[in-house]
């Protein structure tokens, strides 16, 4: 067997990346929270190209419901923890990874911890952790960590960068006193102004926020780890545009499209607040028309 060479594991980076800047990711510690839906790839991703450290938190095991979308999610890993599995999924792309495994999650007794000497954070828990989200980036905030969340939606992907000095996840999204239903509405549509993905939803009744329920696809959960791979690229190594809150990028692949967004103030702003207030409408519009949930 022959033995590991990171300089040779890596060696075909160079040409997008210089050589001293593969040295500069190597040195790199990035956070990623929730290794489920995207968080997975996340992980394999940057460690492919070339990050050597990692903090990653996840208390969740695959299950088989994970088996469309999820890295990892395969018949052997099945009732896994999905932190130790991605780990040794990890450590097989890189054995000389710095990796430290937050086996409970991200919660407030660990938090500092999570974010001891990182140099980024990428988002990868359930849509539906708010808590968890709310937290971290709030940290992230307050320790001037960058954060990167990518959502997968539909078969494509939404981007929001949130930057030291910048706007904050709070003051973007705007969650301070709304319900669960509230606080998904809201970032579903902070993630995707543009809703590339709602004209070909096909069984509208899979959504539904209160049983925190909703469609996925492998192809949006892939799409979403190139773009933050790329963006974590430019941020770590200080190269090229980068795009941040309240700008925003919304690709869908099964459109053919790529829109640019822009929500000053956020949630608070004009357009955004009407935008909600019709997708409240639809939301229970869709509720009351749907067949009752049989439990599956």
């Amino acid at each position: 067997m022959s033995h590991f060479s990171y300089d040779q594991a890596f060696s075909r980076n160079i040409g997008w990346v210089t050589e001293s800047e593969q040295v500069c990711l190597r040195s790199k510690r990035i956070a990623i929270g929730g290794l489920g839906g995207v968080g997975g790839f996340h992980l394999t991703t940057l460690a492919r190209l070339g990050i050597g450290k990692f903090h990653i938190a996840d208390f969740d095991s695959f299950d088989i419901v994970n088996f469309n979308r999820q890295a990892g999610a395969t018949m052997t890993s099945l009732d896994k923890p999905k932190a130790t599995v991605l780990a040794t999924m990890a450590r097989d792309i890189n054995p000389e990874l710095e990796l430290e495994v937050f086996d409970q999650g991200v919660m407030a007794d660990n938090l500092d911890d999570f974010l001891h000497d990182v140099d980024l954070y990428v988002d990868g828990l359930d849509f539906f952790a708010f808590t968890a989200r709310q937290m971290v980036f709030a940290a992230c905030a307050h320790k001037g960590i960058p954060a990167i969340t990518v959502a997968p939606l539909g078969m494509g992907a939404a981007l929001l960068n949130f930057l030291p000095g910048g706007m904050t996840f709070e003051e973007y999204f705007r969650w301070q006193g709304c319900n669960e239903e509230q606080m998904a509405l809201r970032f579903l549509l902070g993630l995707s102004p543009a809703m590339l993905q709602r004209p070909y939803l096909a069984e509208p009744a899979a959504v539904d926020f209160k049983e925190k329920r909703g469609p996925s696809t492998i192809m949006a959960c892939q799409l979403c780890a190139g773009i933050a791979a790329t963006e974590a690229l430019k941020i770590l190594l200080k190269r090229g545009p980068i795009t941040y809150a309240p700008r925003g990028m919304h690709f869908d692949a099964y459109r053919q499209r790529l829109v640019t967004t822009w929500r000053p103030w956020g949630n608070r702003n004009p357009i955004q607040r009407l935008a909600l207030s019709i997708a409240a409408w639809q939301l229970a519009r869709m509720r009351r028309a749907a067949p009752p949930h049989n439990g599956q």
